[in-house]
């Protein structure tokens, strides 16, 4: 476990200034049910909302938090408890779009950032190298909290936001009051990333050996056809999700960033072993490498049709979780499962907040 001031100087010496309704889910828990969680206090049900309900954020804000000057959006009451949403590749905010409000109107303080490298998010010096090690966007995630003085939040998160939330709950535990996991544990072992595995997998990694091509990175560089990859990864992920044209030109926005393709490029090349990592960030991936437990109360989401989700029951990442736990598989839906079912997603973290 890395404790705060162990964080803080680790920064200062590596990357700058300190730091629906439930229709449908099939559920497993453990340590606690969704009708009665283990505080004995039952959570409010989250108001049922059609995804696509709401299009825009009202208030979008920035901050300067370590490296980075971060772009985010904010919903509900200022003094109401803090739930970070993070959201994954290749997405933005606009997943949870429909989330936010919902926890909004239940009294939550909703913090949503951009990642580095992606919509309004911009590095501080020009100078920062561009890498993206999974702790070094963990790092800017637990810079994001300092800047705005919030000692401890609920984390909800998919894809590469479910990963670093993961992360700060397994390293940082005491930033996080509970945490919404989709797609279970996602703390990547670089060591397992060198075996091949079964031939459906690598066939659903497709992009991630495409980026390894000096073919694909001319690609991400390009801005068009950038824009164009992303698009059809989502048909591939969300076979079920029959988004609009304005739906994903309004995500495709953050892809524009002059940072994101570099950004992309070294984490996907940094995971299979490509390139090497930033030496300033060795010593968390040591931790991270050793696969550690998380203890705070989680809930887990896999999405039924979400290709990299298998077998779906939870039960391939269960052991890492070792503090009260619930699972839930949400049916007919892909793999940006809090826009395609934002109720289900809110009401995740609800319960997760009530464990």
């Amino acid at each position: 476990m890395i404790n705060r001031r162990t964080f803080s100087k680790a920064v200062g010496l590596g990357t700058g200034a300190a730091a629906a309704s439930l229709a449908g889910l099939q559920i497993q828990a453990s340590a606690a049910t969704a009708s009665q969680l283990s505080s004995g206090a039952a959570a409010p049900t989250v108001p049922t909302v059609t995804p696509g309900t709401h299009t825009e954020f009202s208030r979008l804000k920035h901050v300067k938090a370590g490296v980075l000057e971060i772009g985010y959006a904010e919903a509900g009451p200022a003094h109401g408890p803090v739930v970070v949403l993070l959201h994954g590749w290749p997405y933005d905010i606009h997943s949870f779009v429909d989330v936010a409000p919902l926890l909004a109107d239940l009294g939550y303080r909703v913090l949503v950032p951009y990642l580095r490298g992606h919509g309004s998010t911009r590095f501080l010096s020009r100078h920062t190298p561009r890498t993206t090690e999974q702790s070094a966007i963990a790092l800017d995630i637990i810079a994001f909290m300092d800047a705005l003085k919030i000692d401890k939040a609920v984390l909800a998160g998919f894809d590469w936001g479910s990963r670093t939330a993961d992360i700060i709950a397994a390293l940082w535990p005491e930033r996080v009051k509970s945490l919404v996991s989709t797609s279970g544990y996602l703390i990547t072992d670089r060591k397992a990333q060198l075996e091949p595995a079964i031939p459906a997998v690598e066939h659903n990694w497709w992009y991630q050996w495409y980026f390894a091509t000096d073919r694909g990175v001319k690609a991400m560089e390009n801005v068009d056809q950038r824009i164009a990859l992303c698009r059809y990864v989502w048909t591939l992920v969300s076979p079920n999700w029959d988004f609009s044209d304005a739906t994903f030109a309004r995500t495709a926005e953050a892809f524009k960033n002059p940072d994101y393709a570099a950004i992309v490029l070294y984490n996907y090349r940094w995971r299979i072993s490509l390139i090497e990592g930033d030496r300033r960030y060795d010593r968390y991936e040591r931790l991270l490498a050793a696969q550690p437990s998380i203890g705070v109360p989680t809930v887990t989401l896999d999405a039924a049709l979400d290709p990299f989700t298998a077998p779906g029951d939870g039960t391939s990442y269960r052991n890492h979780f070792t503090g009260p736990y619930l699972h839930r598989t949400i049916t007919d839906i892909g793999h940006d499962l809090p826009q395609e079912a934002p109720t289900a997603f809110a009401q995740a973290v609800v319960d997760a907040d009530h464990l």
